[in-house]
């Protein structure tokens, strides 16, 4: 019986505010339905991710461990400059910690509520 992958979820302090930063950076849409306390993209072949309020929210410490960062998003840039995608990422609202262990392949940057992704080449 293979599970088939509807949606991802991440916590954060404001739903709404971190769809719209993801909104930005995808391009997907946002679902109908969203609203203070959970908010949704739509992404390819139905898959959502989702963004849902906690209270009391806490960041990552990423690379640290002192707050783990529970999951990891990546993303593939195709053929676009990575540089170029950073810059465009880190004016809607992402940040960039120290340790970059990918090389020139590939950033760590971080959400505006400090969860960890990559964009990648390739």
């Amino acid at each position: 019986m293979p599970l088939q992958l509807v949606a991802i979820t991440l916590d954060c302090p404001d739903p709404l505010a971190l769809a719209a930063f993801y909104q930005r950076a995808t391009g997907l849409e946002l679902h109908p339905r969203s609203d203070a306390d959970f908010a949704g993209l739509e992404g390819e072949h139905g898959l959502v991710i989702g963004f849902q309020r906690v209270d009391d929210y806490q960041a990552p410490s990423w690379p640290g461990q002192d707050q783990p960062q529970q999951l990891h998003l990546c993303f593939r840039i195709g053929d676009e400059d990575l540089d170029e995608v950073e810059t465009r990422l880190r004016e809607f609202g992402a940040g960039k910690p120290d340790h970059q262990p990918h090389g020139d392949r590939a950033r760590v940057l971080t959400d505006p509520v400090g969860h960890p992704f990559c964009i990648s080449v390739g």
